[in-house]
């Protein structure tokens, strides 16, 4: 299987990678999420209601004793009716381009490289990122920008372009559904080879249409979360 240069940097950097939430490998569990039209349980219903949906979420973690939901990376999801921000004309946005991590609010994030502050906006919009930070990495020589979605607004403060943020310190928290587009809290991670001139901001979800674009400069995230989570205990 051949690995493309993403792939090669986390590859050969692997036990560098610190954590991006507090995990315990040995003691906590991660639970797959699905938002395809697959998952029947998801009425109209409750995804009008962020607190039903809140409550979804967080009765299906509590059920399998999991501290954290995850999943999305390519995932075609049907949630994304619950806004006109993902309507686009004939062909509305429907695939998922980054991983999302589903916890509590004010869950802790960490920045999992050094790296420094690309942009930062809040996407204050019924369905967007909410408070959002985008940070540059540079792994082996290998750049590329991660996008942090979904956060408090406090997470901003203090922030500046071209900021230097050290591996493993703390970036941000889970924001309320005030704060972070209305939904369920959690982060959205996502990989950007190229910002293609925006600050800030960069879709997190796309036409079908455009899935192979859009997947080639938004490489998957699951390696670098791989790395996480097995590397870093709970201090």
């Amino acid at each position: 299987m051949t690995i493309n240069n993403f792939e090669k940097s986390i590859i050969n950097n692997f036990v560098k990678i610190k954590r991006i939430v507090d995990f315990n490998f040995r003691t906590d569990s991660l639970l797959p999420l699905d938002f395809t039209a697959t998952n029947t349980e998801l009425s109209d219903e409750i995804l009008a209601n962020t607190d039903l949906f809140s409550e979804w979420v967080n009765n299906k973690l509590t059920a399998k004793n999991a501290r954290y939901g995850i999943g999305g990376y390519n995932e075609h999801r049907t949630i994304y009716t619950r806004s006109s921000h993902f309507d686009t004309g004939e062909e509305p946005r429907r695939l998922h381009l980054g991983v999302d991590i589903w916890g509590p609010v004010n869950t802790s994030i960490y920045n999992f490289y050094d790296a420094t502050v690309h942009s930062f906006a809040n996407n204050n919009n019924f369905g967007d990122y909410g408070a959002t930070i985008i940070l540059s990495y540079n792994i082996d020589g290998f750049e590329f920008n991660a996008l942090y979605g979904h956060l408090s607004l406090n997470s901003l403060v203090g922030l500046e372009e071209g900021k230097f943020i050290p591996a493993g310190t703390k970036i941000a928290e889970f924001g309320a559904k005030e704060e972070n587009g209305y939904w369920p809290a959690h982060l959205h991670f996502q990989i950007i080879k190229d910002m293609q001139g925006l600050k800030g901001d960069y879709p997190g979800v796309c036409k079908f249409s455009e899935r192979e674009k859009y997947l080639a400069n938004c490489p998957d995230p699951n390696l670098i979360l791989e790395a996480t989570f097995k590397n870093n205990q709970e201090q």
